[in-house]
């Protein structure tokens, strides 16, 4: 039966020699547990200090993604380079400020700022207090600030149509509050990266505060606010005093790129990704994050599929289509790079056929601690109808792996396919497929070390992913972009 059901799938992969399919086999078989344990060692390692984004770990990532595209003799398609370098920009709020009797309390160690603004000079608002913000009728809340006990995003909605400047939102439990601050600081007083030097028109002056904060801004009490709840009006209107100012850092960095020339379609492109960075360390660099499985159990996948495709070509089985192995930054800070590929591509997007992502295959996830030999597919069949079918037919020709499809839901809570780099691909038109073992208890955290990949799974999918690619840049005709994709693409978050 099982090989009844290759052999259909293989009528359905239009235009794919026999010949081109057996050969292959050889080299798929040079993705090795022992060769990606190698690699992802070194990507992993404190050395790297977690590749965070523009900072010297990071750097590091590059110089050894460079190293080793080079000896491999990969072309390096950035003006010859195998960087595409890009400038981004970093807001610092630590200059934020907010004045009580005339002393300053500052973003970071009294409060959490998390909205986007740059004054000129310090500000004095009326500020109203709303209470949670069931009601707002009758209350004048129109260039003022708004002080309230509770923050969703449809109260948020509101209060800003109803022209508010700024909002104070007020903690519920003040000791907890200040114990997550410094935490909280490490994420807020930096914002993300941002491609625009000028902030845009989207500003927004959010601080978060604790009741006892609040009550002092209002002059009155803890306990009056708390008495107020069903009475929001009791609590009269004060002048706050603030500053927001942003300090801007300009950060340079670059997605990794080489290139594998095809041969009677070099013209068209296969994009094989993943990203290199991760979230980092701490400040004072006591605890690093070196993302073994988010991403450098992807990015190990993508060299090992490059090696692969080099020797075929250098025994003579150069694929017809070109092939860029893309290694983007930014992924953390919200897909900047593969944003910044697609707006900028080294190739045309019109002549980039697919693009095989890999973000995270070396753990298995709760869901599969008895079915260790699966990865979700994500995307196969959003947008061509024979891209699924290529990719069950590799499997089941080649690798045998449980093939889950649970996250092309487009009501999945988790929003997966919104949250790697593929996304930039597929809103470009371009089918994709993204690989990825699911999320596990180590997921951005400390944790997610190199002991804990499983490198005989890791293997296989890098493997599935090869000869994915090899019948996509082999086939006769180019993936069609059939299907109306059904994602929502309105919202990443």
């Amino acid at each position: 039966m099982r090989k009844l059901k290759a052999s259909f799938l293989g009528l359905l992969v239009l235009g794919f020699a026999a010949t081109a399919q057996d050969v292959s086999v050889k080299y798929g078989k040079t993705i090795t547990p022992e060769d990606m344990r190698k690699k992802l060692t070194v990507l992993a390692s404190d050395d790297f200090q977690g590749r965070e984004t523009g900072t010297e770990g990071q750097k590091k990532a590059s110089l050894y993604l460079e190293g080793f595209y080079r000896n491999l003799g990969l072309q390096g398609p950035a003006d010859g380079a195998y960087r595409q370098k890009f400038s981004m920009y970093q807001s610092d709020w630590s200059d934020v400020y907010v004045k009580i009797k005339g002393k300053k309390k500052m973003n970071g160690v009294d409060f959490i700022f998390s909205g986007s603004a740059n004054m000129d000079k310090e500000m004095k608002l009326s500020t109203v207090f709303i209470g949670n913000g069931d009601d707002l009728s009758g209350m004048d809340v129109k260039d003022k600030g708004v002080m309230m006990t509770t923050i969703s995003r449809e109260l948020l909605t509101k209060v800003n149509e109803a022209g508010a400047k700024a909002i104070f939102v007020m903690s519920s439990n003040d000791e907890q509050f200040m114990q997550t601050m410094p935490r909280q600081a490490r994420f807020r007083l930096k914002s993300r990266l941002r491609f625009n030097k000028e902030l845009g028109a989207n500003q927004s002056m959010i601080f978060n505060v604790t009741k006892a904060m609040g009550a002092q801004l209002l002059n009155t009490t803890a306990a009056k606010i708390d008495a107020a709840a069903d009475n929001p009006a009791s609590i009269k209107p004060r002048t706050v005093r603030f500053m927001v100012k942003e300090k801007l850092a300009e950060l340079s960095t670059e997605n990794m790129v080489a290139f594998l020339e095809g041969t009677d379609l070099k013209d068209e492109v296969l994009v094989i990704s993943s990203h290199y960075d991760h979230i980092g360390q701490n400040e004072d660099g006591t605890v690093i994050n070196n993302g073994a499985d988010d991403d450098g159990s992807g990015t190990t996948g993508v060299m090992e599929i490059a090696e692969a495709f080099v020797q075929a070509a250098n025994e003579g089985h150069r694929p017809r289509r070109s092939i860029l192995f893309l290694n983007v930054t930014g992924e953390e800070k919200g897909l900047l790079g593969s944003a910044y590929y697609a707006d900028n591509p080294l190739f045309p997007i019109e002549k980039t056929v697919n693009n095989l992502n890999i973000d995270m295959i070396g753990r298995v996830d709760p869901d599969h601690e008895n079915d260790r030999e699966y990865v979700y597919a994500i995307g196969s069949e959003k947008l061509s109808s024979h891209l699924k079918i290529i990719s069950e037919y590799a499997n089941i020709t080649y690798t045998g792996l449980n093939l889950d499809y649970r996250y092309d839901d487009p009501a999945d809570k988790n929003r997966f396919y919104y949250r790697s780099d593929h996304y930039n691909f597929a809103k470009k038109g371009i089918p994709i497929i993204f690989y990825f073992n699911g999320v596990h208890a180590d997921y951005h955290r400390p944790t997610d070390t190199v002991d804990k990949i499983e490198f005989d799974v890791m293997a296989k999918r890098a493997q599935l992913v090869f000869h994915t690619a090899w019948i996509l840049a082999n086939r006769d005709d180019r993936t069609p972009v059939d299907r109306t994709d059904d994602m929502d693409y309105g919202s990443r978050d």
